[in-house]
């Protein structure tokens, strides 16, 4: 059975939510803190997790950030009563996979949870799963079997990073905008403001690229978008 880590301190909240992920047929552990909520990760190695922002002792974000640094795989969906672009933001750069903004209703908190764990189910890939292994330069990108590499060092990557990398891999050469990455890869349902792409490449730059600053895989096409390039 699925495990979700529910983590809030809203006592009536977490019960609420608890009934609503054990009525859709998921398995649930709770925590009332963030300090809580990182024991139960590494006791408890859910499939995913729910972290409330505001959270004693530790953050949401927190949280998130050391999940992160277990485990790129975990989806990790983020809720909070507030709607501003910045906490959004810091809830992605610290590697949140999705964002709920309190209140939310029953439907929507599912529909993100089973899109979530869709998406892990095949590793974070996009359709371009079924496609043949790409090679630019030196780095390969096989997204049957969703890995990265570069040389002979695999790159470890979160799933959005991956979906993004392999989907402008289905079109080397070719200019993606920031709307077109928001809506091929989140899905036009999202808010684009909420989602900052620039934010993105720079994690994968890190984790690809020999000179982050002076990328060689992903450009920059000053006004347009990003390119998959080559060595």
């Amino acid at each position: 059975m699925t495990k979700i880590l529910l983590a809030d301190d809203e006592e009536n909240l977490r019960e609420a939510v608890t009934i609503i992920l054990e009525k859709a047929g998921y398995a649930v552990c709770a925590a009332a803190d963030g300090t809580q909520a990182v024991e139960a990760f590494l006791s408890e190695r859910p499939d995913l997790v729910i972290l409330d922002v505001m959270m004693p002792w530790m953050s949401g974000y927190e949280v998130c950030e050391r999940i992160r640094e277990v485990s790129e795989d975990v989806p990790v969906l983020m809720l909070s009563a507030k709607g501003d672009i910045i906490d959004k933001k810091s809830g992605f750069h610290a590697g949140a996979d999705d964002y709920v903004v309190k209140p939310f209703n029953d439907e929507e908190l599912l529909l993100r949870v089973e899109a979530l764990l869709r998406r892990r189910g095949h590793k974070g890939a996009t359709p371009s799963a079924v496609g043949q292994v790409v090679t630019v330069g030196s780095m390969v990108i096989d997204p049957r079997r969703c890995e990265v590499t570069v040389g002979e060092r695999s790159v470890s990557l979160t799933p959005k990073e991956f979906q993004i990398l392999a989907l402008m891999a289905e079109s080397p050469g070719k200019v993606f905008t920031r709307e077109d990455l928001i809506e091929m890869v989140w899905g036009d349902e999202y808010d684009t403001g909420s989602v900052s792409i620039p934010v993105y490449i720079r994690r994968i730059r890190e984790k690809v690229e020999e000179d982050p600053s002076n990328p060689v895989f992903i450009q920059t096409i000053w006004g347009f978008g990003y390119r998959l390039g080559g060595e």
